[in-house]
């Protein structure tokens, strides 16, 4: 394991004209729906004035994507090389990019810093950067949260044009309104058909008494759930633990909807490791309630985020008993979405339940 010995780099932010880097480090999927990669690609040219480069392994086969993490691994070196390229998108997650890590060249990266943005399966490539002193995006990834069906969320089209243009993300609200709903990529209605949205009752802040007024700030880390769990079995891409105290804890759960039960069995490995006893503070991203292969009643999916909020609020204090959690962040599976800072300073302000990115 490594760490970043207490100096990270925020990369240059983009300019609108720019080029930026469309690439496949984790799955082919998009290969499989082109209109919503192009959809996406859209996005990035008239909402951003952007130009997108379409790299190698964002248009090869998904077969050829899976047997080559070695490829991967080379994209997303010339993508960080390419001094034209001042911003580097990943189409959309997998699960096993863990392969892909060991192909990497952390001093490639570290002389040639750029913004990336991904989640998911891309919490493997943003933990490696993060071990090497960069901070990338979790989140504004091309399928998942740039090619939403229907309009464009205006939530997220202001903290991706933040992420892409300024120095820092800023203050962080709450959407007005949220969604898990499944539109199939593969139907033709995709771009025309908006998802059905639900009201936003805001974050669910959770700070015990020994906390209460103080204003919280450290570096964000973390990711998907599942994906940081495979991290630290295979060790690799974690930081040392020392490197991790005073920071803040990011997670978030994926369209697999794990049980409360696998929430629990996750967060104790990570207590036993020893990671749970070094951060300050713990933001949670709203989870993902219902899937293409798993369609629940409001009054389940009710349940299913009760549950997981119980379980991540028990077993993290089982390892630390009064650390603060604030639940239901706008970042993850969910839509609209906000690029977080993974490696970036955040501030939780627990008198007046307000986040910020300095």
């Amino acid at each position: 394991m490594s760490d970043a010995g207490g100096e990270f780099t925020t990369p240059p932010a983009a300019e609108p004209g720019d080029q930026v880097a469309v690439i496949a480090p984790s799955s082919g999927a998009a290969t499989v729906f082109p209109d919503v990669l192009d959809l996406a690609l859209e996005r990035l040219r008239d909402r951003f004035d952007l130009e997108p480069v379409v790299y190698e392994t964002a248009e090869a086969d998904p077969d050829e994507l899976r047997e080559n993490p070695a490829m991967r691994a080379e994209d997303v070196h010339e993508a960080f090389r390419d001094p034209e390229i001042s911003a580097v998108f990943a189409t959309i997650g997998g699960d096993d990019q863990i392969r892909v890590l060991k192909h990497l060249d952390g001093d490639v990266l570290r002389r040639n810093p750029t913004r990336f943005f991904g989640m998911s399966d891309n919490s493997c490539l943003a933990s490696y950067l993060w071990t090497h002193g960069i901070v990338s995006y979790y989140g504004g990834q091309l399928l998942n949260n740039v090619a939403t069906a229907g309009d464009f969320p205006e939530y997220s089209e202001r903290y991706l044009r933040r992420a892409l243009f300024e120095e820092s993300l800023g203050e962080l609200e709450p959407a007005e309104a949220w969604t898990d709903d499944v539109v199939e990529w593969g139907s033709d209605a995709f771009p025309d058909t908006t998802p059905e949205y639900e009201d936003n009752d805001g974050w669910q802040w959770d700070v015990p008494d020994e906390h209460a007024g103080e204003t919280i700030s450290g570096r964000l880390w973390g990711g998907c759930l599942t994906v940081l769990q495979w991290l630290l079995a295979a060790d690799r891409a974690v930081p040392d633990l020392e490197a991790l105290d005073g920071a803040v804890l990011a997670l978030e759960t994926s369209e697999e909807l794990p049980s409360a039960e696998e929430v629990r069995r996750i967060l104790t490995c990570f207590g036993e490791r020893g990671l749970l006893e070094r951060f300050d503070a713990v933001v949670v991203g709203r989870p993902q309630t219902r899937s293409r292969e798993d369609q629940r009643s409001g009054e389940e999916r009710e349940a299913y985020r009760t549950d997981q909020r119980e379980a991540i609020r028990q077993w993290v204090r089982e390892y630390d008993s009064d650390v603060p959690i604030v639940f239901d962040l706008d970042f993850g599976h969910t839509n609209p979405n906000a690029p977080v800072p993974m490696g970036g300073r955040i501030e939780i302000d627990t008198d007046e339940r307000r986040i910020r990115f300095p």
